[in-house]
């Protein structure tokens, strides 16, 4: 089995209809979906799932932001697909990401920035169990 990491399209994305556009870009990358779902976290949700940042100065406003609209929910599949995905997202500031990937191509600002993909195998691992069952993988 390849590797897997966990990719959310946010609810900036979802809105704008950018869904098509960054699923086509994880396949022309090489990333294969092995479960995707669109949800609407509540806030209680976005709270549980970004606690790891519990005490950052922007945890309130990324849990609001998160729970604000649908989003879709992905686990990936491919070679080192945790770098991968991240490379592909580009950094999280849009205008320091590299030309052609998904936030610079999409992002209107640092939270608004179109993607989520986890930082490590680990997180790949938790936040995968977070969304997915066996059942839908």
């Amino acid at each position: 089995m390849k590797a897997r990491t966990f990719g959310i399209i946010k609810p900036d994305g979802v809105s704008r209809n950018l869904i098509g556009s960054v699923i086509k870009h994880l396949e022309d990358e090489g990333l294969k979906i092995v479960a995707m779902k669109m949800i609407r976290m509540t806030k209680a949700q976005a709270k549980g799932f970004y606690k790891v940042h519990e005490a950052r100065p922007f945890y309130e406003s990324v849990t609001d932001f998160m729970s604000s609209g649908p989003c879709v929910v992905m686990v990936l599949e491919g070679d080192d697909a945790v770098n991968k995905y991240r490379a592909i997202m580009g950094a999280t500031s849009y205008k320091e990401a590299k030309e052609g990937t998904i936030r610079r191509t999409y992002a209107t600002d640092i939270e608004k920035n179109v993607v989520h993909g986890s930082d490590s195998r680990e997180t790949a691992d938790f936040e995968i169990a977070y969304f997915f069952n066996a059942l839908e993988m």
